[in-house]
């Protein structure tokens, strides 16, 4: 099950309160205070693990606690710091108050980590307290009490390729030639209901990421389709990759389609429409393929790269592997300077 929003509520652990006794023992007459700390109390991590690709962990269990420190004891004893909570989330994960809605933070990359709620502070002992004029104080105090946090999450997938285009195009198809996804394929449209991740692996050890996102429409950007549900999902990709229908079975016309999705990409987001991108004219093997391309390819800016193949019965897949590589690392240079561009 493919879920990308969920509201979910934490809580850090409860500071241990401190601790008021005295040393009591023969032979040691006004043997002073000795009583123990209380610990803080556990944090509430979020984390990205790599290979979480959706939040359906959330939809049944929804409330996280972090332990509470323990309390302090006679003898000088502290308490025992509560255990963190960590709590696993895809990479892509988006975190909001659920009151303010503020942004909290943006779990962007596998492996990062943030401390989302802190642990109450411990209490101090009576043995904290004592000075040269007050030898046997009777303070001591409570450990600091937490409050619940209300979160919401959106997962916006982090993928370098992104597939888009019309149902039936032949994004799942291609998908599972060239990568270990396994998405449902059927001929009739929109059988993909929710993205999928694929992972292209190269003999040097090389992983590319690409998401094949369920099929845009017509009006997309106004939430018409799967709309706003899914496209979301694009908006971090380097590379967006155009899966067209060249034969174009539905009765459709391959470069009535390019342009809509063009503006469709735009209307959701400006700039979009202007990301690193490539063609693939699929469907190749198909009789009317061949003149529908030649007219795609008259009508179409010669700055975009096509790519004609046929994903159902291309014998093999090295070559589009290759040309993703290789776009991919273009589109990260540019950003790279850019980057520096912005901030050196």
């Amino acid at each position: 099950m493919f879920v990308d929003r969920a509201e979910i509520t934490v809580k850090a652990g409860n500071g241990g309160n401190g601790c008021c006794s005295f040393r009591c023992e023969a032979f040691v007459p006004k043997g002073g205070p000795n009583g123990g700390d209380g610990a803080p109390g556990g944090d509430v991590i979020l984390y990205a693990e790599e290979g979480e690709q959706s939040l359906a962990s959330f939809v049944f269990n929804r409330r996280f606690a972090a332990e509470n420190g323990g309390d302090g004891r006679g003898k000088d004893m502290h308490g025992r710091r509560g255990r963190d909570l960590r709590i696993p989330v895809p990479p892509g994960t988006i975190v909001r108050d659920r009151e303010t809605g503020d942004l909290l933070v943006d779990i962007d990359r596998p492996g990062m980590e943030v401390v989302i709620a802190a642990g109450g502070r411990g209490g101090r002992g009576n043995a904290r307290f004592a000075t040269s004029t007050n030898r046997a104080p009777r303070e001591c105090e409570p450990g600091e009490k937490t409050e619940p946090l209300e979160l919401d999450l959106e997962l916006k997938l982090v993928a370098d390729i992104g597939f888009v285009g019309y149902p039936n195009a032949g994004k799942s198809t291609l998908l599972t030639a060239i990568s270990n996804a396994r998405p449902k394929i059927a001929p009739y449209p929109f059988t993909t209901l929710h993205p999928v991740i694929g992972v292209l692996e190269y003999p040097d050890f090389h992983k590319i990421y690409a998401a094949d996102i369920p099929g845009l429409i017509d009006g997309a950007h106004l939430n018409v389709g799967l709309g706003h549900f899914f496209l979301r999902h694009i908006e971090r990709t380097k590379l967006l990759v155009y899966v067209l229908d060249m034969a174009g079975v539905d009765g459709r016309d391959p470069l009535e389609d390019f342009r809509i999705l063009r503006r469709e990409l735009e209307e959701y987001m400006t700039g979009l429409s202007e990301r690193a991108m490539l063609i693939i004219a699929n469907k190749m093997d198909l009789p009317e393929s061949q003149a529908n391309l030649d007219k795609f390819v008259a009508e179409t800016d010669s700055s975009i790269e096509i790519f004609p193949m046929s994903a159902a019965n291309d014998a093999s897949f090295d070559e589009i592997k290759n040309k993703f590589r290789n776009l991919v690392e273009q589109a990260e240079f540019r950003d790279l300077q850019d980057f520096r561009k912005r901030n050196l």
